[in-house]
């Protein structure tokens, strides 16, 4: 008789979700909302190890992984290693990014080159190992975290933008070149939910209702889109915009900066 440990029987009954950048901010929020729905979270981290750690412990069924997304390479191994062990890994969630400043005027090499990297090329080989090799009898899920910047671009964070625009490229392509029948490959675009950049709390609260419906977007909003993508069968390919309205202006800044010229959205 083999005998498994209750954390283990736990994995092998639960479906599987990871979450990149799961440690804190938004991911962590997305990896809080799954865990209590029932699911086995893989807490995808890269330098925040106790943060991590101590979420993974709070959850029913949870655990952290490190991996340097900088490392194209090592993250498509990780994401091969889990296909190996997980009977139903259900979802993959490309939360992860990094959000530097460059502008229109002056695109920053350095800036480019790793929000490029760390935004867009690697989720979306993770993306295809993902659709390659994990196991998911009722079908899996890709979900990519862009941005409403998708719609309602600006000249700030000229780099991290592109990035998100090449990320929202892939899902189209992986839905009808990589994914089965029941798979579905889909995008999130939040608009401003959390502190971000240099920041102060006034500033926060004055940017994150530059939006239509003049108010703030809340972490479990994104939280309920991913649940509402991971377990239903919206039509593959499609993105939700979560951000109240906020992608449907024509802001000529970053929502960071019209709030400290005193600017309306």
């Amino acid at each position: 008789m083999v005998h498994v440990s209750a954390r283990q029987a736990a994995i092998l009954t639960r479906p599987a979700v990871m979450i990149t950048g799961a440690a804190k901010r938004i991911g962590a929020e997305i990896a809080k909302a799954f865990g209590n729905a029932g699911w086995h979270v893989i807490i995808h981290y890269g330098s925040s190890v106790k943060e991590a750690e101590a979420l993974a412990a709070s959850l029913p069924s949870a655990e952290a992984l490190h991996c340097d997304l900088a490392d194209t390479d090592g993250a498509v191994a990780m994401v091969k290693s889990l296909a190996g062990r997980l009977d139903d890994w259900r979802c993959l969630i490309n939360s992860a990014s990094i959000f530097r400043y460059d502008d229109a005027t002056n695109l920053d090499r350095l800036t480019y080159n790793r929000s490029m990297l760390i935004n867009a090329k690697t989720p979306a080989r993770m993306a295809q190992a993902y659709l390659a090799h994990a196991r998911a009898p009722e079908g899996r899920r890709v979900i990519h975290v862009t941005d409403q910047k998708l719609e309602n671009s600006n000249p700030d964070f000229f780099s991290y933008t592109m990035s998100k625009h090449a990320l929202h490229s892939t899902i189209e392509m992986l839905r009808d070149g990589a994914s089965q029948p029941q798979d579905r490959v889909y995008g999130v675009a939040p608009g401003a939910i959390l502190a971000s950049h240099d920041q102060t709390p006034e500033e926060t609260d004055k940017s994150h209702v530059l939006n239509l419906l003049r108010r703030k977007t809340m972490p479990e909003d994104i939280s309920d889109a991913m649940l509402f993508l991971a377990e239903g069968h919206l039509a593959s390919g499609q993105t939700l915009y979560i951000d109240s309205g906020q992608h449907l202006l024509d802001q000529k800044r970053d929502v960071i900066y019209l709030a400290r010229e005193g600017k309306d959205a």
